[in-house]
């Protein structure tokens, strides 16, 4: 039987039906689906080897986008989030996307930079030219140090240098670039540049400080596309509206921080379910938007000649299959079985096309009914179970507060005592 992540009312099942669902997309075994619903998965003691001074487990809710066709291959995509609304708007824009085709991906690869700093040099023009004079030197004592990285064909593969002129005076920073195939590669980097650093102090005659990886991974970038056909997304109108919203974001700071925020929904929501380094994501991301000395969003939107909305979107996508919380975090491990990637950049690639979904579909909502309607909607619920309701009580006083407007923390209260009330 052919697997298709195109699950028509997913949400309205239950946690125990859909996990069946998603165990029998991904072949999850039993261990592994019941460590996705009991609590306590990732146990006390392998959390206290993984952070500093645990004293216990902060569970985030899990859910799984569905519909995603990328590349002409379905996908279930876990996320890990606490707001309401984020988890069903992308699989609704995954829906939609489905009419134009589904998300098209590329990338430039799993390349990272580790960066070394040095200092009081006297000459740091003539520094710099003898640092890239001895770049196969550099290269080879960087790979000496990491021989499985450099047998599964990653490894140093370039050198760069710059001199950069800083408050403190000139400095020679040396960029040590490295492949990093399926890990996300802070580890291998930094130990890399810690290994070179010494021979940077005795060709540059300065004195090596900082030696660590950057997270502006400009060198690893991920992008999408879809084509939303107008048909699909509410017509001629929409299109239009959306694409206003766009130059707004586009022309001004302030929108596009928002932007991108939404972005970000999705892409630090999947980053998270699968043990990757959401930090480093978001800070990659920031300054990959404000490259050209402003910041603009990470998206962009066009229309064709065919009157349809066209998404495209392109960032820095540093996440790995080996290593860390990926491989130590029990959720984690499952969560990627979910998602069903081969490679590192497969995982990233499948990210950015997230991103543009939940960009495309919070656009959509502000440019026609308002970002609220839907995101209240859930929400409500959150507010019903803070003013202590349980049960069924917490959908009708839910729908009360919804269909007033009024979705308050002392108007649930109300309800709540009213209809305990009318129990007693």
């Amino acid at each position: 039987m052919t697997k298709t992540s195109k699950l028509s009312g997913f949400y309205k099942q239950s946690p125990e039906e859909r996990l069946r669902l998603v165990s029998e997309f991904a072949d999850l075994s039993i261990d592994e689906a019941s460590c996705i619903s009991a609590t306590g998965a990732l146990s006390l003691d392998a959390a206290d080897r993984m952070v500093e001074n645990v004293i216990g487990i902060m569970e985030v809710p899990m859910g799984v986008a569905v519909n995603f066709l990328i590349n002409g291959k379905d996908y279930l995509i876990p996320m890990a989030i606490e707001e309401p609304s984020v988890i069903a708007a992308a699989s609704n824009a995954a829906k939609m996307a489905r009419e134009g085709g589904g998300f098209t991906t590329s990338s430039t690869g799993p390349v990272m930079i580790g960066q070394i700093q040095a200092v009081g040099i006297t000459d740091p023009g003539g520094a710099r030219m003898r640092v890239l004079e001895k770049k196969d030197e550099i290269i080879r004592r960087a790979n000496e140090v990491d021989p499985v990285l450099v047998k599964y064909g990653g490894g140093a593969k370039d050198v760069e240098a710059r001199v950069v002129d800083t408050p403190g005076g000139k400095m020679v920073i040396t960029h040590l670039i490295v492949d990093c195939r399926d890990a996300m590669g802070a580890n291998a980097v930094n130990t890399m540049a810690e290994t070179v650093a010494p021979y940077i102090e005795e060709l540059t005659g300065g004195h090596v400080y900082l030696r660590i990886i950057s997270n502006f991974a400009d060198k690893r970038i991920m992008r999408g596309k879809a084509v939303f056909t107008k048909e699909a997304i509410g017509g001629d109108d929409v299109v239009d509206r959306i694409l206003t919203a766009y130059h707004f974001a586009a022309g001004d700071p302030y929108r596009a921080a928002t932007h991108n925020k939404g972005i970000m929904n999705g892409v630090s929501a999947a980053v998270l379910a699968t043990g990757n380094d959401t930090r480093a994501i978001e800070a990659g991301a920031h300054v990959y938007a404000s490259r050209s000395g402003a910041y603009r969003p990470l998206s962009t939107y066009e229309k064709n000649s065919n009157g349809d909305l066209v998404g495209t979107i392109e960032m820095p996508m540093a996440v790995g299959l080996v290593g860390g919380a990926t491989k130590t975090n029990p959720i984690a491990r499952a969560a990627v079985k979910i998602l069903g990637v081969k490679t590192a950049t497969e995982m990233g690639e499948v990210f950015v096309a997230l991103g543009l979904a939940q960009n495309f579909a919070a656009m959509r909502a502000l440019a026609t009914e308002g970002i609220q309607r839907g995101h209240m909607g859930l929400h409500s619920r959150n507010i019903a179970i803070q003013a202590g309701a349980t049960g069924d009580l917490v959908d009708k006083i839910a729908a009360i507060m919804v269909k007033e407007g009024k979705v308050r923390a002392d108007r649930a209260r109300e309800l709540l005592d009213e209809m305990k009330g009318k129990e007693e």
